[in-house]
């Protein structure tokens, strides 16, 4: 009878086991607390809102790959404004025209492709043939590939080579992709789903990224030039992070706890331009007076609530490669004072030439919010000496600036500092096949100096001359430099590992998080 009793108490301790087992394998299953590997299989998703619009998203042509984490190119621009390597290891040279660059290994394109040498030579070479910006900057003579190694050689001594591929539009691809204008194939942490020209690019995460899986599943890259409009999307809930929210509303979005919002110093400068082939353009004194008109600190206080900085130059104060400029004066009196210089008749505090009022063109877009605004004034201001101005907005800027001469004046935004030196801006912006040369300056002095300081190795030298340079462009006022503006974003607390690049490049990275 013992032993019976004893055998029923086994069995009992033994049910009772497994139901405490089975009770804590329940809870387990059906608690409120996530394991680790739970939290990293969670769906995250974060929406952008930027303000420029794309119609393509071939990276050889477009900035929004590399913002959009989709390609990368062989080196990036540090915050501290230093080239970094990235998918270039390291690079060398003996006399500045001969380059070695030692591609990542282990790196891959989102469709299992290895990169090497041969993949970034094929990029390289596509970018330079469909994009004339990127050839005319590069100088490429010749490149050759080996494995990992990739041998440049450049068309003269050109020491600062490796700064001009930080560059967006030298993103490395694969070319043999079946449609890069709407779906490229890059190596970055997001691969694309679906792009809608001028609307919006979807991205999902790409697993196999060499720098490690993105900690968001997607994300969305939309596109808004309304500024209201990608405020209402981040108060409603519909966008997460916008770019360049309007500066009126500062107030109401510091009121709401639920938002950060960061204010950083671009390396963008506003500038007036003159279109140096109409002929009240082609006197310096005309440009001088336009430049003494501008109303910089009104732009900068009034029109962008604070957010800019008054700009003496192209370049932003803190490079030591600025000459010491002059104060200028500004004002209706100091802009009469230069049109008579121009030979033009004052009477009354009125401009004429050969007894007829001018009557000018200014052209300027929307997606920048306070270029309308400051076109207006600019037309205000004219209007008090007699200057009739009439304003158009137009889309595809860049090209109808480069490609029509039925325009005076223009307003514009140029990247001036990409890869925290002085040349890129230059050639692109002041000699004759200058892709960013939107004032049409054709000047063979400012040319010679520009190609002696692209082959200029000695840095106390290159600094010399492009104080030079400057000190030559602010005699000429070939652009009338107005504010450096800020960077303003607005994102929502849920985002995590947000960074306000400088330089407008780096946007969605595998850092990028939301809770």
């Amino acid at each position: 009878m013992a032993l019976q009793t004893k055998r029923k108490l086994m069995m009992l301790l033994v049910l009772c086991t497994l139901l405490v087992i089975s009770a804590c394998s329940s809870a387990s299953k059906e608690g409120a607390t996530p394991t680790a590997a739970t939290n990293e299989t969670k769906e995250k998703e974060v929406s952008f809102l930027f303000n420029f619009a794309s119609q393509t998203i071939d990276p050889h042509q477009d900035y929004t790959p590399l913002r959009a984490g989709v390609t990368e190119t062989l080196v990036k621009l540090g915050e501290d404004l230093k080239i970094q390597p990235w998918l270039a290891d390291k690079w060398d040279t003996t006399d500045g025209q001969h380059w070695t660059f030692e591609i990542k290994p282990d790196v891959t394109f989102q469709d299992g492709r290895a990169l090497d040498a041969e993949a970034v030579r094929k990029s390289l070479e596509r970018a330079i043939q469909v994009n004339p910006g990127v050839e005319q900057v590069l100088k490429i003579q010749e490149m050759r590939a080996s494995g990992q190694t990739l041998s440049i050689t450049t068309k003269q001594p050109f020491p600062q080579f490796p700064s001009e591929l930080v560059h967006p539009n030298t993103s490395i691809m694969d070319v043999n992709a079946a449609d890069p204008d709407h779906k490229p194939v890059g190596t970055g942490p997001f691969k694309v789903t679906s792009f809608t020209a001028g609307s919006s690019l979807k991205v999902e995460r790409y697993n196999n990224y060499w720098g490690g899986a993105a900690k968001l599943s997607r994300a969305s890259f939309n596109f808004n030039e309304d500024a209201s409009a990608r405020l209402s999307a981040l108060m409603s809930g519909d966008a997460d992070i916008v770019y360049r929210p309007p500066v009126e509303s500062m107030e109401t979005m510091k009121a709401d706890t639920s938002l950060h919002i960061e204010s950083v110093l671009s390396l963008k400068t506003h500038e007036l331009i003159f279109n140096t082939h109409q002929p009240e353009f082609q006197n310096k004194y005309v440009r001088k007076a336009f430049d003494a008109l501008a109303n910089r600190e009104e732009l900068k206080d009034v029109i962008m609530g604070g957010q800019a900085t008054v700009a003496a130059g192209p370049f932003m104060p803190n490079f030591s490669f600025n000459p010491k400029y002059e104060n200028r004066k500004t004002g209706t009196e100091a802009a009469l004072e230069w049109f008579q210089k121009a030979g033009y008749q004052v009477t009354q505090g009125k401009v004429s030439k050969d007894g007829k009022p001018l009557s000018l063109k200014l052209v300027t877009y929307t997606s920048r919010a306070e270029f309308p605004l400051f076109a207006q004034v600019l037309q205000a201001q004219a209007k008090e000496i007699g200057i009739n101005i009439s304003i158009e907005f137009l889309d595809q800027y860049e090209d109808y600036l480069l490609t029509k001469d039925d325009w005076d004046l223009g307003t514009y935004s140029p990247l001036i500092a990409p890869r925290g030196d002085a040349s890129y801006f230059l050639n692109v912006s002041f000699k004759p096949d200058g892709s960013l040369n939107f004032g049409k300056i054709d000047d063979p002095q400012l040319t010679k100096w520009i190609d002696e300081l692209d082959q200029m190795v000695d840095t106390d030298k290159r600094t010399a001359l492009i104080q030079n340079i400057l000190s030559y462009i602010d005699q000429e006022t070939y652009y009338s430099y107005l504010v450096h503006p800020n960077i303003l974003v607005a994102y929502k607390d849920r985002v995590k590992h947000w960074v306000t690049s400088k330089s407008e490049y780096y946007m969605l990275t595998n850092q990028l998080d939301v809770e």
